[in-house]
């Protein structure tokens, strides 16, 4: 493998990683570890008589620190929306459009982060914008 394509999969990861950051499914986007394995990688094997231009280099270390804060606050986000959907559990909640309704029985946190409750009647509703929330 050349230089030029440990340089080339180095900036398709980074460009990756930034664009699926907001999505943060593990199993769909390049982690950073494999970023930085990747950077490695790229100083380890260049080529003596030119190097990496250093501005390339420090844009790759902004672009990978920038996604692990993305990652970490997509994940401090995420726990805090599940602690605070614990809250709901056996108050009643109704749909924005008004077609479910019931007593929240137990919550779910899905992939994308959204929460889903389950209701006790056996309704579902996706904790979001527009629910209605009243005490028992």
């Amino acid at each position: 493998m050349s230089v030029s394509n440990v340089s080339t999969v180095a900036s398709a990861a980074s460009a990756a990683s930034s664009k699926t950051s907001a999505a943060t499914s593990a199993s769909s986007t390049v982690d950073y570890n494999q970023f930085l394995q990747l950077l490695v990688a790229e100083l380890k094997n260049q080529d003596p008589t030119s190097p990496t231009d250093p501005t390339q280099f420090m844009s790759q270390l902004a672009s990978f620190s920038s996604v692990e804060q993305q990652v970490q606050t997509n994940s401090t986000l995420n726990a805090l929306l599940s602690s605070q959907a614990t809250n709901l559990l056996g108050e009643k909640v109704t749909s924005s459009d008004g077609s479910v309704s019931g007593t929240v029985a137990s919550l779910q946190t899905n992939t994308g982060g959204s929460v889903t409750a389950t209701l006790t009647n056996g309704g579902a509703i996706v904790i979001g914008p527009g629910i209605s929330v009243s005490s028992q």
